[in-house]
């Protein structure tokens, strides 16, 4: 009878376990797993993976919040976020889906707490990366809404776009983010302290970020989350009386944020 697999299998991700223990955690000893060629410590050699590791994990952070980088400078970057290597291993081989919880990290660290927009911030950047990566679809022509009758409309549902992403602030996190991302200075000083929501989009092969006016992230978020039409509206208006139906309908077409329209979730009609 063939021996089965199992044991060697067991035995490798027994080794990758141990290896990792004290991977992220520089106060830790060297895993008694690993040892040299001659059967001594090894120390230095983990040391050094070990470094390495976290800054790959921090460099990979710094490629996703380039404008938090920015913003920070790289010092304090670089120690924000190998803190946060150290508190989140990643739970993916792929780079790209990791930090997730950057943002929410961010909003909790103490040396930034002077800034008090910068987690708004992160969260822009980590939806753009999230956009980008969305699944495609192809966004709802914008005449689509003529065929349907007046009467019909008020009760009508959207379906998002995968990339469609949407995130108020009570800060100015769209305008600085978006400066810091671009490394230019914006044309006129910036509040920081001036709501802004945003608006992330991708509906072709370009990640788009936009600054929505008054009542429309309401207004969209309620559409996300299944309301008629109508309800969304009416939900745009108790967010604001500022709220503009006709310039948040514009946006959202234009934007590409949703892929059909139906009378319910289940059956919808593009």
């Amino acid at each position: 009878m063939p021996r089965s697999p199992e044991p060697a299998a067991n035995a490798g991700t027994g080794f990758a376990a141990g290896f990792a223990a004290s991977l992220l955690d520089p106060g830790r000893a060297t895993p008694p797993i690993v040892s040299t060629t001659t059967g001594g410590r090894a120390d230095r050699r983990y040391a050094v993976y070990r470094n390495n590791v976290t800054t790959s994990l921090a460099d990979a952070l710094a490629d996703i919040f380039p404008a938090v980088r920015r913003l920070v400078g790289d010092a304090f970057f670089s120690g924000m976020a190998i803190a946060f290597a150290r508190a989140h291993p990643p739970r993916s081989r792929l780079l790209f889906q990791y930090g997730h919880d950057f943002p929410a990290f961010v909003a909790s660290f103490e040396p930034a707490r002077d800034l008090p927009y910068l987690a708004d911030v992160a969260s822009i950047e980590r939806a753009w990366l999230d956009a980008f990566h969305a699944a495609d679809a192809d966004p709802l022509p914008p005449q689509v809404l003529g065929t349907i009758p007046p009467d019909d409309l008020p009760a009508v549902v959207f379906h998002p776009h995968p990339a469609l992403r949407i995130l108020r602030s009570p800060y100015a996190a769209f305008s600085i983010c978006t400066a810091n991302r671009d490394g230019r200075e914006p044309d006129a000083p910036i509040r920081g302290d001036v709501a802004e929501d945003t608006l992330v989009t991708r509906p072709g092969l370009i990640v788009s970020m936009r600054r929505l006016p008054p009542g429309t992230a309401a207004f969209l978020l309620a559409l996300v989350g299944g309301s008629s039409f109508g309800a969304a509206i009416g939900t745009g208006f108790a967010d604001t009386e500022e709220f503009a139906p006709a310039e948040a309908i514009r946006i959202m077409l234009n934007a590409g944020a949703f892929v059909a329209v139906g009378a319910s979730r289940d059956r919808p009609s593009e």
